[in-house]
């Protein structure tokens, strides 16, 4: 946050400067009334009352344009909030994001947005004007000590009820915030299997868990807002009560002689104006603590993401893969799904992993492509920690589909070029080199078909293999495939397998599968059960000792790897 800081510092240091002007030209309507009272009333002199008005129209003219020029500060503030902060917090909740070991922080956006609502807020504005208290209080006691006694009194009273409201609002306002947070992710998560509910008829069901966590904001906002309401309540009629017993004051002081009757009123003007602000920002708590809580998040956030060391760009990788002794348990919990899983691969050699479901196949994927960190062990991508590569870096090298595909919102090109500038030739390149060149060229507009975010208008098929593309794209020197046959009919398989073929040598390749189509196009073969390597080496080898072991034992223990392919149909 520390470039935030020095980029709103200056912007503030201007907003508190206007402020400064804007609350000594206030000083104006209360030395107005005083001169009428005690000047004009007592000579009847019209002269002098012209010159006063046209003061006093100068000074509230100067302090209009001081106070709109403040305020649109304030808001160029918050515009430059959001500007530096947006992208920099979306980067590091996607990395967050992507390794779901950790707790992705899906509040960072929010927390943008209610930071630029703070500086859109006139309680900002109050914490500028509450220090003037202190000027008006000490202008009163130059008028009478005993008013300024008075005063003081009266502000400290109102600088304590704002404590006291802190007090007493925090931990709710903190609460609120954070099952308010709950009950949306849970609401926004479950929208993206809208299709599933809705076939299954889980609507009624899922509404009722949403409603179920709404009812337990609702639980924290009504007390809440009810300790808001009271202590604002409170404030403003603390508030009044003080001028009323002020001007009482005043008006005993010019009974007894000590004191004018423009005194009286000139002292009333002052203290509402050195209270105002102190209410003001009583009144605009809630968004000044939800501002503050916010800025705390975000502070957190980013001090974390600056924490990480600044990376020597490295030279580009040939492919050789390394991996030694992965330990990988279940976040905040000793559970392991992966324990001393090591393998070693040459540029240009491939990997078949397969295994029973829940073996750790996936989650060895994740490693090796260095979305999640291992507890134990190392990847070394050419003899380097993947931890050492920067996302930026690493990714043009890397081609990764994962078992559940996703497109984004944008053409078949856009998706295939990685949502960065179009290289036609590339593009066509990278879909002919996944057998999906032809398929491309049926689509209503081709290469410029447009699809949204889920790729409704694509079938799973079609889409695992534009998804091929795209990690094909470029020059990837390591290519990782999680299962890329699940949604393929046989057309698509031989695609695949023709793909393969065509990279050996090529590309450093490794394929989660459990089908003899794409394992025997492959150099080695890995076999995971209960997160352990049971088997490990060229496939040839690996195939023969299950199948050794599977009829020693009586069991079909090579099914996991000699399930048949799909006849060739119609390319999906």
């Amino acid at each position: 946050m520390k470039p935030l800081l020095q980029l709103l510092k200056r912007p503030l240091l201007v907003v508190a400067g206007f402020s400064f002007f804007v609350n000594l030209l206030l000083l104006a309507p209360a030395l107005f009334m005083l001169q009428v009272f005690d000047r004009v009333l007592t000579s009847q002199s019209k002269e002098t009352l012209l010159v006063l008005l046209l003061g006093v129209a100068v000074a509230l003219g100067l302090m209009l344009v001081l106070d709109y020029l403040r305020s649109r500060l304030q808001g160029v503030a918050g515009h430059l909030i959001a500007e530096h902060l947006s992208p920099t917090v979306a980067k590091v909740m996607l990395a967050h994001t992507a390794s779901r070991a950790e707790r992705a922080p899906s509040e960072g956006l929010r927390d943008v947005a209610a930071l630029r609502n703070l500086f859109s807020a006139q309680g900002l504005l109050a914490l500028f004007d509450t220090p003037w208290a202190f000027i008006y209080v000490a202008v009163i006691w130059l008028a009478h000590p005993l008013l300024g006694m008075a005063a003081a009194a009266a502000s400290v009273l109102m600088i304590l009820l704002a404590v006291a409201n802190d007090r007493v609002t925090r931990r709710d306002i903190e609460a609120l915030q954070k099952e308010a947070a709950k009950a949306t992710h849970y609401l926004e998560s479950s929208m993206q299997n809208a299709e599933l509910a809705q076939s299954l008829g889980m609507g009624d069901a899922l509404i009722a868990r949403w409603r179920h966590l709404s009812a337990g904001v609702a639980a924290l906002q009504g007390p809440t807002a009810r300790k808001s309401v009271a202590m604002a309540a409170l404030t403003r009629t603390t508030r009044q009560s003080v001028q009323v017993l002020l001007q009482a004051l005043g008006a005993y002081l010019v009974i007894t002689g000590e004191g004018t009757s423009g005194i009286l009123v000139a002292c009333t003007i002052l203290l509402g104006r050195a209270l105002a602000p102190v209410e003001q920002v009583v009144g605009s708590w809630r968004v000044l603590a939800e501002g503050r809580l916010a800025f705390t998040r975000l502070s957190d956030l980013l001090d974390a993401a600056e924490r990480q060391p600044q990376r020597m760009e490295l030279p580009a990788p040939t492919g050789r893969l390394h991996a030694q002794g992965l330990v990988f348990r279940v976040p905040r919990s000793e559970r392991m799904i992966l324990a001393g899983v090591s393998l070693s691969l040459e540029p240009g050699e491939s990997l078949a992993i397969t295994g029973a479901s829940g073996a750790g196949k996936s989650t060895l994927v994740r490693l090796l492509t260095g979305l999640w960190r291992p507890h134990a062990g190392v990847v070394r991508l050419d003899h380097v920690d993947l931890s050492q590569w920067s996302r930026e870096e690493l990714g043009p090298w890397l081609g990764y589909v994962p078992q559940d595909v996703e497109l984004f919102a944008g053409t078949v090109a856009d998706n295939i070029a990685r949502l960065g500038d179009v290289d036609s030739l590339q593009v066509v390149q990278a879909a002919q080199r996944a057998g999906v060149h032809e398929l491309i060229l049926t689509l209503p507009e081709g290469y410029d078909t447009v699809i949204d975010t889920m790729g409704v208008m694509l079938s799973p098929g079609q889409r695992q293999r534009i998804a091929l593309a795209r990690a094909l794209y470029g020059n990837p020197k390591l290519l990782v495939l999680d299962e890329p046959n699940s949604n393929l009919d046989g057309a698509g398989e031989l695609a695949l397998a023709g793909a393969l073929r065509a990279l050996r040598g090529q590309v450093t390749v490794i394929v989660v599968t459990h089908r003899s189509t794409l394992v025997q196009h492959m150099d080695k073969l890995l076999v995971l059960e209960g997160g352990r390597v049971q088997q490990y080496g060229p496939v040839e080898e690996v195939m023969q000792t299950i199948k050794r072991s599977s009829q020693s034992t009586g069991m079909g223990g090579a099914q996991v790897v000699m399930m048949p392919s799909r006849p060739a149909e119609k390319v999906s």
